[in-house]
């Protein structure tokens, strides 16, 4: 079935966040005499909402767990668009799709306000039809709920629409919302993580989702 459109994860998808996000939590860390973390470490702490990414930092130092979160959340959303960037070829790709007439969704894990702030600063003018970050009451990916808001949103079906992310979490949300799943090579996790997760598809570029997308119009 043609494809309508496409559900993007965030972080290590469409923007590499680890800059900003290793930097607030290291701070928050300092403030209570907790170690800080390399960069690349983050790349396993991040993806399963702003309390996993504290729970995994503080580690045994779970007496300090809620000081460092709200120190973390306050922290971040002043400085969540300091050194992140978006992903070499994604501003052209987004506006590819929006030229093909695809429509444009983003689910992250990320809280609501930081997932508009950034998508609003790094992306502007691309026609995003539907934004959801973490809000209350909606269970956080891998669960498919959010996914089938933003599908009931848009108006298309599971069949009509890709996920693109870069995680296992992303790969089974998408499955478990019966959409065709892509993973993307340059993000946070290994080829091998998406392969076992059931990636239908591996890209190592932007560009190539844009391949995609034209081989199901051209059939």
């Amino acid at each position: 079935m043609r494809k309508k459109g496409v559900i993007f994860d965030l972080d290590g998808t469409l923007i590499n966040s680890l800059p900003d996000i290793s930097a607030a939590m290291n701070r928050s860390l300092a403030k209570f005499g907790l170690p800080g973390f390399e960069e690349n470490a983050y790349k396993y702490k991040v993806g399963n909402g702003v309390f996993k990414i504290a729970e995994r930092s503080v580690g045994e130092h779970t007496e300090l767990l809620e000081d460092v979160l709200h120190a973390y959340m306050e922290d971040y959303a002043q400085n969540s668009r300091v050194s992140t960037y978006a992903y070499k070829g994604v501003p052209e790709m987004l506006q590819g799709l929006a030229d093909r007439g695809m429509k444009i969704c983003v689910l992250s894990n990320k809280d609501q306000t930081d997932t508009e702030n950034v998508l609003a600063y790094y992306f502007p003018g691309i026609p995003f039809s539907a934004i959801r970050g973490r809000v209350e009451g909606v269970p956080l990916k891998p669960d498919p709920t959010g996914a089938q808001l933003i599908l009931d949103q848009i108006g298309i079906t599971n069949e009509e629409c890709w996920y693109v992310g870069d995680t296992s979490m992303d790969m089974n949300c998408g499955n478990a919302a019966q959409m065709e799943t892509v993973g993307v090579l340059w993000g946070f996790r290994p080829r091998e993580e998406l392969v076992a997760s059931g990636a239908k598809h591996l890209i190592a570029e932007p560009r190539e989702l844009l391949d995609l997308v034209d081989a199901q119009i051209n059939r």
